[in-house]
């Protein structure tokens, strides 16, 4: 049986990814890491839309960021991220019963 405390950290990691733009950039970055550019060219939102999403993403622990000179790039944090995307994203593609 989870704790409170646990259930209640839980329950905050999963309401950060209960939405579609932060799951859109998520889906932008399982491939690899990305400049604030090239994650608002492939999920269609401006520069600005997605670094707010990404202030919430870096505050849930789910993605990390290094800078290369003037570079920001974006990553998720670590594989159990880009897992649990995978396998809601298995789930989902699954027939219904």
């Amino acid at each position: 049986m989870l704790s409170v405390e646990k259930s209640q950290r839980m329950a905050e990691f999963f309401g950060c990814l209960g939405d579609a733009n932060r799951l859109r950039i998520v889906s932008a970055l399982a491939d690899r890491e990305l400049c604030v550019c090239e994650i608002a060219a492939a999920v269609e939102m401006s520069e600005s839309a997605v670094s707010h999403q990404l202030r919430t993403l870096r505050g849930a622990r789910l993605v990390g960021y290094r800078k290369q000179g003037r570079n920001v790039f974006y990553f998720l944090k670590d594989g159990h991220i880009l897992n649990l995307y995978r396998e809601v994203a298995e789930h989902l593609d699954e027939p219904q019963d």
